[in-house]
């Protein structure tokens, strides 16, 4: 478990090695407040860009800046296609970034597939693959051109691999193209309902069109890092859109295979925690091997008296996510193997 923030714990006066920001689901859109599909959660549409100006105010002005930041996903709301304001909306939120001091690193969710082909998001602004570090004497860690995913190292001896969640999905391809029918394919074997963004009556509830989920090519490239990482005694911190462990997360959103991304990390030793967005109210388990799950409560479903923004101070030993508003702080040791020596 993750113990709660106390400001004992650091009293031997350590200083961490680095520090990165994380957000989630901001949605912006310029529209009047609403709901969400079962009109349970007011959503801010307006004011999300407000609290990301906040969050960029509040990073910029911290003692040692964050190495970076890491959005998490729909970064701009559906709605944006449905009024034809899409690029405008994303221009006014990058243009909102650009105030950051540090490099961000985008994930791409489900929002921006209904906003844009994917096509368009490899050309975008929202494309940060050029922030990749690459392992030149092992070419099968350099990930394919077929999905959106890639690996950095901000400080040495820890790894950032950022995960394609929607490499499997039926959102922002050609519907005439072979993978759009193999998605489609997958998607009805396993959800039968009309509504195919319902989890009525399912076994499986991921399955549904919001999700997606990780081709067997990326995930072999995740195992070929992963294996590099362990031989390397690196940490790896893994950031992906949509969450993969159950414990951590409603089950209606969770990556469609999420078992097959598992089943990989388990098997390395160098994993230590691992980022979603998606939930909206976020979530957290350790699982049995130690890695730390954390979904990022999101922007989109917070009030404006309040906040939902965090910055992870990493540390030989633990990892320390220092929140505000919504996003709770949390102690995240590492297991006593994985403890690192400096």
């Amino acid at each position: 478990m993750a113990e709660k923030l106390d400001p004992e714990a650091l009293a031997d006066g350590s200083e961490p090695l680095f520090s990165f920001g994380v957000i989630a689901d901001i949605q912006y859109a310029d529209l009047e407040d609403g709901f969400n599909y079962q009109r349970s959660r007011r959503r801010y549409y307006r004011h999300s860009l407000v609290h990301l100006q906040g969050a960029i105010e509040d990073w910029n002005k911290e003692t040692s800046l964050p190495c970076c930041v890491l959005q998490l996903g729909d970064i701009i709301d559906g709605y944006n296609a449905q009024y034809k304001v899409s690029e405008k909306s994303l221009e006014l939120v990058m243009n909102t970034f650009q105030m950051l001091k540090v490099p961000v690193h985008h994930t791409w969710g489900n929002h921006e597939f209904y906003n844009f082909s994917r096509d368009f998001l490899v050309n975008s602004k929202l494309n940060s693959k050029f922030l990749e570090d690459r392992i030149v004497q092992h070419p099968e860690t350099m990930p394919s051109e077929n999905y959106y995913a890639y690996h950095f190292v901000p400080f040495p001896k820890f790894r950032f691999v950022l995960l394609d969640a929607y490499d499997l999905s039926v959102l922002g391809i050609d519907q005439s193209s072979p993978k759009y029918e193999q998605c489609m394919k997958m998607l009805r074997e396993h959800n039968p309902n009309v509504e195919l963004n319902s989890p009525q009556g399912l076994s499986e509830p991921q399955y549904v069109q919001f999700n997606g989920g990780f081709s067997q090519e990326q995930l072999n490239w995740l195992n070929e890092v992963l294996t590099f990482s362990d031989l390397n005694q690196e940490k790896v911190v893994i950031v992906s859109h949509l969450p993969i462990y159950p414990e951590a997360s409603d089950s209606v959103c969770l990556a469609w295979n999420y078992m097959d991304a598992l089943s990989i990390i388990w098997s390395h030793k160098c994993v230590v925690c691992f980022l979603a967005g998606h939930t909206h109210d976020g979530g957290y388990s350790e699982d049995p091997f130690g890695v730390h799950h954390v979904n990022l409560e999101g922007v989109i479903e917070t009030a404006p008296d309040s906040q939902a923004f965090g910055t992870v101070h990493v540390y030989p030993d633990k990892m320390l996510l220092k929140g505000r508003g919504r996003v709770p702080d949390r102690i995240m040791n590492y297991k006593r193997e994985q403890a690192l020596c400096f």
